[in-house]
């Protein structure tokens, strides 16, 4: 073997990133919620009204998955009768750059 010689190990993709964009596309409504708070929807009643088809099962499996993976934050008020809203985490803003920019590379690959 000479010195000048290198080797590449295998390079695998990041394991939990590459399943959180994974489950995202995954999840048909995970794209409409985020479509939904950045127009200003934050509240679950709010969303199901917003868009025909989405139940509010559905939905909160979705918003259950995103707050999970550190994307979105569940924000509960002490009011009668409860309040809850949900906001993009900082984690968030940058994981939606990528999709963004995912989606910039697809319009790219179709023209």
């Amino acid at each position: 073997m000479n010195n000048n010689e290198k080797f590449i190990s295998r390079k695998s993709p990041p394991e939990r990133s590459a399943r959180m964009v994974e489950t995202i596309y995954g999840c048909k409504w995970s794209l409409t919620v985020y479509q939904l708070l950045a127009s200003g929807v934050q509240r679950p009643g709010e969303m199901v009204r917003s868009v025909e088809g989405l139940s509010t099962k559905v939905l909160n499996q979705c918003l259950k998955k995103n707050i999970e993976f550190g994307i979105l934050d569940k924000v509960i008020y002490n009011e009668l009768p409860p309040r809850v809203e949900y906001q993009v985490t900082e984690f968030g803003q940058k994981f939606l750059h990528i999709l963004d920019e995912l989606e910039k590379l697809q319009q790219e690959i179709d023209a």
